[in-house]
């Protein structure tokens, strides 16, 4: 049986349906799974030589009330690590949290050895996650775990409380008012989806790999920086609704992605600007 496939494990969200856009343009057998059809993984995972794990069914705000709703995640993922203790050459390549599992870091960039300390309950799942993969890896698989910034760019739908470049464009197509939470002074680190699928498919071609890494821009926007870029490239005046800051929001994450770029020789080729210029071209097709 040929074992050249790909799995995509949450295949149908944002960051899968742009990497299963180019495992087809090369040509390469992708077998796409939506978090709800853990059934399917015993029958496919044979037929494949890498699986991405995408599947995640929080955010920091749908979780932040109910710390159970982390356990479907994670009941997904261990599923996962327990079928694969049976196929030992399968590389796998697990997508956790760079925006939350670091918490407020002590030292900026943050880079992969600084102390996980999320204030959420979605990033304290990411964290359990990682443990249990890095469980994993310690029996000799090859496992890379990716902690992604806030990724953006088109396909990316709108979804409560998550996604701030899409929500933003949203608001200023519509003309309504943008909740801001807290002082808008926030710094986030964002990188447009293409910079995000380069790195994954890089990963793909070096199936012996087992590292962890930061992947993002590695440059820090506030909230107001962001929404200020907006308000320039759709050139109106965003309407902005203020509320209470929240104790699980991090307020300034900005990920060191130098490890990153020397295993891969890669680095994010989309500014922010054209990034968002984009996206709004995009979404004028939708």
């Amino acid at each position: 049986m040929s074992r050249e496939g790909v799995l995509l494990l949450g295949g149908t969200g944002f960051i899968g349906s742009a990497l299963a856009a180019r495992l087809e343009r090369e040509g390469i057998a992708a077998h796409i799974l939506g978090r709800h059809d853990a059934a399917r993984l015993e029958k496919l995972l044979p037929q494949c030589g890498t699986v991405i794990h995408l599947a995640s069914a929080t955010t920091p705000g749908s979780s932040a009330h109910h710390p159970e709703l982390e356990l479907d995640n994670l009941a997904l993922t261990l599923r996962l690590l327990e079928l694969m203790q049976g196929q030992p050459e399968t590389h796998l390549i697990f997508f956790s949290s760079g925006g939350t599992v670091y918490g407020n870091p002590e030292r900026l960039p943050v880079a992969e050895d600084s102390p996980i300390a999320p204030l959420s309950n979605h990033g304290a799942g990411k964290a359990a996650q990682e443990v249990f993969c890095q469980s994993l890896r310690a029996h000799g698989h090859a496992v890379t775990i990716l902690r992604p910034s806030n990724a953006y760019g088109p396909g990316q739908t709108m979804r409560g409380g998550f996604g701030l470049i899409r929500t933003l464009l949203e608001h200023a197509r519509a003309g309504t008012a943008m909740e801001i939470w807290g002082d808008g002074e926030n710094v986030r680190d964002f990188i447009y989806i293409d910079d995000v699928v380069e790195a994954c498919m890089r990963f793909v071609a070096l199936p012996q790999d087992s590292g962890t890494y930061n992947l993002g821009s590695g440059t820090g926007y506030s909230i107001n920086q962001v929404r200020r870029i907006v308000e320039q490239v759709v050139g109106i005046k965003l309407k902005v609704s203020p509320r209470p800051a929240r104790e699980i929001d991090v307020r300034t994450v900005v990920l060191d992605i130098s490890r990153l770029e020397a295993r891969l020789s890669w680095k994010p080729q989309t500014s922010l600007e054209a990034g968002v210029r984009r996206t709004m071209e995009w979404m004028k097709q939708i």
